[in-house]
């Protein structure tokens, strides 16, 4: 946090399927105060991704006025999220020769660039390089090489990529808003930070983002992050099933699961009822809460069979000896997480953001768990971000990218 002067203003854009979250925090001796929060329904998103421009911008327009009203200050450079089935991960690594035989910022930056150095399709965008470990003359495990005698220096790193026009239509929205976006993160990478622990992400850990429209997973061993992937189910399609299942509109849909869902048939009374209002003008009807869990129950189990067979192909099953976290508006329901532990066969508990001061009791929730992660990140990135790096803005990069992609094809 060095890098980062107190007083300093911090915002975190989620942009989801479900909701756009604006997130303000201010660096402060002690860490990272939430001094604003504004939350607006996300109206032009699907499964993660821009439907509609204009009602993406108008949704951002409502969650940044609302946050910048309780922060008492204006917003213009943000932090923004990216999820999406477009966004894929992978793992590489790269080689070099140390070049004094003493590790120095310079060999470091190259092995990074010598790891990165994959061929990348034209029409996808390089999100994040992150180090996972380096080796020197085959001794593998070291956090932190410089400084460290050698002759050849090797990194392990895990590479996010994105479709170029997903993220350039994210930041084409923030800018429509008069914002500026200081980096584009990738969302569970986001949440790990706000809901993790150091010992977690050390003795082996799967968080699970179950959001709208999306269900994100990253998995963290010895303290690096080792596989991401993104999941095209969330939390409206329990929605949808609901609407269907009952007979009643999808805003109706969304109100009774939030209020009456549970994840498990077994734990609600079989005397409990709830009224679901109907379409077409027809009255109400009286039902049992147990209707609404059976139609529940099915949908969530099926999405951690998703998450279950996601995390054996990627061969980081034996890895997680401290269970998953699941986080995202999603992981409310109740008795999600026991539902969530018969599925995976491992410990679950439900993350929420933590080592935050200011509004802990608004933000303390697993809805909030992105956006409060975003300014987390922003509060360890590097300055220089905050105007986009050397190659100029996150705009330009994009927009470079697109033309190079274009050309291509034509």
């Amino acid at each position: 946090m060095a890098n980062r002067r107190n007083g300093e203003i911090i915002v975190g854009l989620d942009i989801g399927t479900t909701k756009i979250a604006c997130i303000i925090g201010e660096v402060t001796a002690e860490g990272i105060d939430i001094i604003g929060i504004g939350s607006h329904p996300s109206k032009g998103m699907r499964k993660g991704v821009v439907i509609n421009i204009d009602a993406t911008i108008n949704s951002i327009k409502k969650a940044v006025e609302e946050a910048e009203l309780m922060a008492g200050c204006e917003v213009n450079t943000v932090y923004a999220g990216i999820a999406g089935g477009h966004v894929l991960g992978f793992n590489s690594h790269g080689i070099v020769a140390i070049k004094d035989k003493e590790v120095k910022g310079g060999d470091l930056e190259r092995v990074v660039d010598a790891a990165r150095a994959v061929a990348i399709p034209m029409d996808r965008q390089l999100l994040h390089v992150i180090p996972q470990e380096y080796i020197i003359d085959d001794q593998d495990g070291i956090r932190e090489p410089l400084g460290m005698t050698g002759v050849r220096l090797e990194a392990k790193v895990h590479i996010v990529t994105a479709s170029v026009t997903s993220a350039q239509n994210i930041v084409k929205c923030a800018s429509a808003c008069g914002l500026n976006v200081a980096d584009i993160v990738l969302e569970q990478l986001a949440s790990s930070e706000a809901v993790l622990g150091a010992d977690e992400k050390e003795l082996g850990v799967a968080v699970v983002d179950i959001g709208g429209g999306t269900t994100d997973i990253a998995i963290y061993s010895g303290g690096s992050l080792v596989h991401t992937a993104v999941l095209s189910v969330g939390g409206n399609h329990l929605t949808n099933d609901i609407a269907v299942g009952l007979r009643t509109p999808m805003a109706e849909a969304e109100r009774i699961k939030q209020r009456y869902g549970c994840a498990m048939t077994t734990k609600v009374s079989a005397e409990e009822t709830i009224e679901v209002p109907s379409v077409g003008g027809r009255p109400p009807r009286i039902l049992s809460r147990q209707i609404l869990s059976e139609i529940i129950e099915p949908r969530v189990e099926e999405i951690f069979a998703y998450v279950a067979r996601e995390i054996k192909e990627s061969g980081c099953e034996d890895l997680i000896a401290g269970g998953v976290v699941i986080t995202g508006g999603t992981t409310l329901l109740d008795c999600m997480p026991e539902l969530a532990e018969e599925v995976l066969g491992l410990p679950v508990r439900r993350g929420v953001p933590r080592n935050i001061g200011g509004l802990v009791d608004v933000v303390r929730n697993p809805k909030f768990a992105t956006g409060v992660g975003l300014v987390q990140y922003g509060a360890k990135s590097p300055e220089r971000n905050l105007f986009g790096d050397q190659e100029g803005s996150m705009y330009q990069r994009l927009t470079s990218r697109m033309r190079e992609w274009i050309a291509e094809m034509f």
